[in-house]
């Protein structure tokens, strides 16, 4: 089991993408990965996602959705919106 948080900080474009790549081999060797991330990319690449809301802080910390990201995409939440662009190669 990995816990990442915001593993995507900092990178370069072509870095978070070799992240994505190296995270996915993780998966197909059988680890289990919770990674708390904003990057569409990284989102989009995920077996389940669980998005809280409404808001941060005070505002937030209830599950307004959750699903493949594809589900999510479908969505008129925060992340669904981002995922239906990401998804969509925009």
């Amino acid at each position: 089991l990995y816990v990442l948080d915001e593993p995507t900080t900092g990178l370069h474009l072509a870095d978070a993408t070799r992240l994505i790549a190296f995270l996915e081999r993780l998966v197909d060797r059988g680890d289990t990965l919770v990674i708390i991330e904003h990057h569409p990319s990284v989102i989009a690449a995920a077996d389940h996602v669980v998005e809280l809301g409404p808001d941060g802080g005070e505002g937030g910390g209830r599950i307004v959705a959750e699903g493949t990201p594809k589900e999510l995409a479908r969505r008129k939440t925060a992340t669904g919106v981002v995922l239906k662009e990401a998804l969509a190669g925009g």
